[in-house]
């Protein structure tokens, strides 16, 4: 890789970086060219140069949340040493029990707010939703591996339900709902649904 091109990227890390860190830190509403470059200490026309408008800072948060978690999932489900760790290690990646995982559903939160009212903004969103939906159900099916296709959807999205439910929960008020009492609320649906 050329020096330009080494360049390059790290630039644009640096704004993916900030993006995010606005998101997390400031919200939707304050996320702008102008507060993008002052995070990533950089001008306003370096942010304009990669994201010429809010809309598209918006798309690149919600692909950046998609694949940060993507990778980090598919990480934990190979690390597992059975179908119920993978399901339980997956699950817990979606809940909020650190300052990484609170940051991530308070981009979430941001960019669903946002995505109401744009089509191309909700598409992105229900895509990827459909594919996390699609992995629980995967993952569910191969730690019952006896029960039927309809069981499994079902699980698959109560358990979902309940992990979206209490990140956002735990995002607006962490001392309400601490890690491990989110933890405990994840084993005891696990054992509730027989998966434990």
């Amino acid at each position: 890789m050329s020096l330009s091109a080494d360049r390059a990227a790290a630039q644009g890390e640096a704004l993916s970086r900030a993006v995010w860190d606005v998101l997390a830190q400031q919200g939707l509403e304050k996320l702008t060219v102008r507060a993008v470059a002052a995070a990533a200490g950089c001008t306003t026309g370096l942010v304009m140069h990669r994201f010429p408008n809010r809309r598209a800072l918006l798309l690149h948060a919600r692909e950046l949340l998609h694949e940060t978690t993507r990778e980090r999932v598919e990480a934990l489900e190979a690390a597992a040493t059975s179908p119920r760790a993978a399901l339980r290690a997956v699950l817990r990646e979606g809940m909020a029990t650190d300052p990484e995982t609170t940051n991530w559903s308070i981009v979430w939160l941001g960019f669903l707010a946002a995505a109401v009212a744009d089509d191309e903004l909700i598409g992105m969103h229900r895509r990827n939703n459909r594919a996390w939906r699609q992995r629980a159900e995967r993952l569910v099916a191969a730690a019952a591996p006896d029960w039927p296709a309809d069981r499994v959807g079902t699980v698959a999205m109560g358990l979902i339900a309940m992990i979206e439910g209490v990140a956002a929960l735990a995002a607006a008020d962490p001392a309400a709902y601490p890690p491990d009492e989110q933890e405990r609320m994840l084993d005891a649906a696990l054992a509730a649904y027989g998966l434990g």
